[in-house]
């Protein structure tokens, strides 16, 4: 049964308990775990793969590309419920790389959560979530060419992470953030291809 979070470091806690005691830890697993009927922890999970040590393993930003383009996309079409395919749901990493990453994530965690809380949010709401969805979905589309950019997918890492820590929270001033790490990360793929 899917947890309901309240928090970036729940979330994580939440992942790290499901992964333990296993070799390889599926992202099929890790989404039985957080939920695929909610856009925002699907979005938080691919931000922060693309935010840890994870995103230098070659094809992870390309595979979260995916992801949030199938989440993005599904969101816009109205569904309720998200679709892998489960050749993106059997692939895997060992328990420790993943444990690794998220206690490297732990103490940024908890000082994000300190700032979280409701505000602005019509932006993160209906229209907003659109809204959302939409540079999401463009972001997903760079993430391939953000393979060759170094640190472009940790900056998309960062924005797609605070676009799904603020859809979790209803916080419309960290979207407005998210929106300004977005015009960020189009840039530095710009610079960085040229």
């Amino acid at each position: 049964m899917p947890f309901e979070f309240s928090s970036l470091d729940s979330l994580l806690s939440h992942i790290s308990r499901t992964a333990r005691q296993r070799k390889r830890v599926s992202l099929e697993l890790v989404l039985r775990a957080t939920g695929r009927r909610s856009f925002a922890p699907l979005l938080l999970l691919a931000g922060l793969i693309l935010f840890s040590p994870l995103s230098g393993i070659p094809g992870v930003p390309s595979l979260m590309g995916i992801l949030v383009l199938l989440t993005t996309l599904q969101l816009l079409a109205g569904r309720r419920h998200f679709w892998l395919p489960q050749l993106l749901l059997r692939r895997s990493l060992s328990e420790e790389k993943l444990q690794r990453a998220l206690r490297w994530l732990q103490k940024p965690a908890r000082v994000i959560d300190r700032w979280l809380r409701p505000r602005l949010q019509f932006l993160v709401r209906r229209a907003g979530a659109v809204l959302i969805a939409i540079i999401c979905t463009a972001i997903a589309l760079a993430l391939p060419l953000m393979e060759v950019v170094p640190f472009s997918a940790s900056i998309a890492g960062v924005a797609l992470t605070a676009f799904g820590l603020a859809l979790m929270a209803h916080d419309g001033l960290l979207a407005i953030l998210a929106f300004a790490l977005t015009a960020l990360v189009i840039a530095s793929v710009v610079y960085g291809l040229w």
